[in-house]
């Protein structure tokens, strides 16, 4: 199974600032635009969570900005799920299309959260392994 997915984004011009590069809170939404591609990748979208008993909350995000995107520029986003067993961890790598120049790169973290007791997991629930098609270890 692929554990990864990318997105491309033509940079709209409401997410850029005066000097028509994108705003830094931007890339969050291009994280999580190649983020819901990976997860529907492996059928445990946000409904299927949810559907499951659990929410899985953002709760750590890094960005390391090299270089800008710009108003109309093509970038491609990279999602790849790195870690699974008691949290997701998600790398992020943003570069031009068309160039392949690399441009941002970042990660997140999520954890499983059982709704109906509000508890944060400390260990990833047995649904997450069941939809990757991986042994619990």
């Amino acid at each position: 199974m692929k554990r990864y997915a990318e997105v491309v984004v033509e940079v709209p011009f409401h997410d850029v600032d005066m000097a028509g590069m994108s705003w830094h809170g931007h890339y969050a939404k291009y994280f999580e635009l190649a983020r819901c591609t990976l997860l529907q990748g492996f059928d445990y979208n946000y409904d299927r969570m949810r559907d499951s008993g659990y929410a899985w909350p953002v709760i750590d995000l890094h960005v390391r900005y090299v270089k800008p995107a710009r108003f109309g520029q093509r970038i491609r986003v990279r999602a790849t799920l790195v870690e699974w067993e008691h949290r997701l961890r998600i790398e992020y790598l943003v570069s031009d299309e068309q160039t392949g120049q690399r441009m941002t790169k970042g990660q997140t973290v999520q954890v499983a959260v059982h709704i109906a007791s509000r508890e944060m997991c400390l260990v990833s629930p047995d649904v997450l392994f069941e939809r990757l098609g991986v042994p619990r270890p």
